[in-house]
């Protein structure tokens, strides 16, 4: 059965159909080689310049975005609604909404950008939604099987067959306080945003994605149901993985602790640091920012690229 990104079946409505096989462009290669696992330490993920635009209607979200991920970090993403940290995400998964129009982006020594997106989920590449979709018809068990059956054959592992595909998940949903009977109930289908949140990260560990891009995990959970996919989250980092989350609130960043916290502005990356950003953040809004930036100028560092802010992290 065809996949399209994440490994997924291609037999799923809405938007993750839309990750369907495109044609190659002009001068774009085709790259089988997905089954490649950097050496640790290695840089996993390394942008430079990004640009991107909405296919649609032209508008430029991304307009030069740098970011080096090694193996092993925990990297946050925050910024005001519309600063481009979704899109971000989303480009970097695939997805025909938007256009690439500039800068590069390598993932374990490749093209990023010449693979498909169903070939990126292959290779390890994985990507949780803030509004997970719903699959009528289609059982829990059946997605993540066929799957995680993709994404093994990537790895050159054997497919699971149903039972042993039940023992290979049963300790998963057991990480993560699901019920097994997750797995007879259909995609997504009258979850609740926790139960979905879940999922998400319940997909995460049957793929074995090695660099994981979690999109809003927090939104909409409880502090119980927060705590639980946090801790999913932690025991799926190892050395040889890395995260990229993006957040509004620093309330995530007290139970999955990131090497590095970002803040983006109008499509690109104007400050970087420790999560003593996000403490920033939280007691001062993006005003805080700004005098971070200023201050960093004033003691002799490189002057940040300031577009204009507004607003607190909603």
């Amino acid at each position: 059965m065809q996949t399209c990104a994440f490994g997924h079946p291609q037999i799923l409505p809405r938007c993750h159909s839309s990750f369907a096989r495109r044609p190659l462009r002009h001068g774009q290669r085709c790259n089988q080689a997905v089954g490649v696992r950097c050496a640790s330490g290695d840089v996993m993920l390394e942008v430079k310049g990004l640009e991107a635009r909405v296919a649609a209607t032209g508008e430029h979200i991304l307009r030069g975005v740098n970011l080096t991920v090694k193996e092993g970090e925990v990297h946050a993403i925050m910024g005001t609604n519309g600063s481009g940290k979704s899109t971000f995400s989303k480009v970097l998964v695939g997805h025909p909404d938007y256009e690439v129009t500039g800068g590069t982006a390598m993932y374990k020594g490749q093209n990023l950008l010449e693979l498909e997106p169903e070939e990126r989920a292959r290779s390890g590449l994985f990507m949780s939604f803030q509004s997970p979709v719903e699959v009528p018809g289609v059982s829990n068990a059946e997605f993540l099987r066929i799957s995680a059956n993709a994404r093994r054959m990537a790895q050159g592992m054997p497919e699971l067959d149903p039972l042993e595909f039940y023992g290979f998940i049963t300790p998963k949903l057991q990480s993560l306080n699901m019920d097994a009977s997750f797995l007879d109930r259909n995609v997504n289908e009258g979850f609740s945003g926790g139960e979905k949140k879940r999922n998400e990260i319940l997909q995460m560990s049957v793929l074995d994605a090695e660099l994981s891009i979690l999109d809003e995990i927090d939104s909409g959970l409880d502090i119980d149901a927060l705590k639980d996919v946090a801790s999913a989250v932690n025991g799926l980092t190892k050395p040889e993985t890395a995260t990229i989350m993006v957040t509004h609130y620093k309330r995530l960043l007290n139970y999955i602790k990131p090497d590095q916290v970002h803040v983006m502005e109008s499509g690109k990356i104007i400050f970087s640091g420790d999560i003593s950003i996000a403490d920033i953040l939280e007691a001062e809004g993006y005003e805080g920012i700004k005098k971070a930036i200023k201050q960093q100028g004033s003691n002799g560092g490189v002057q940040q690229q300031q577009p204009a802010m507004s607003g607190n992290p909603d």
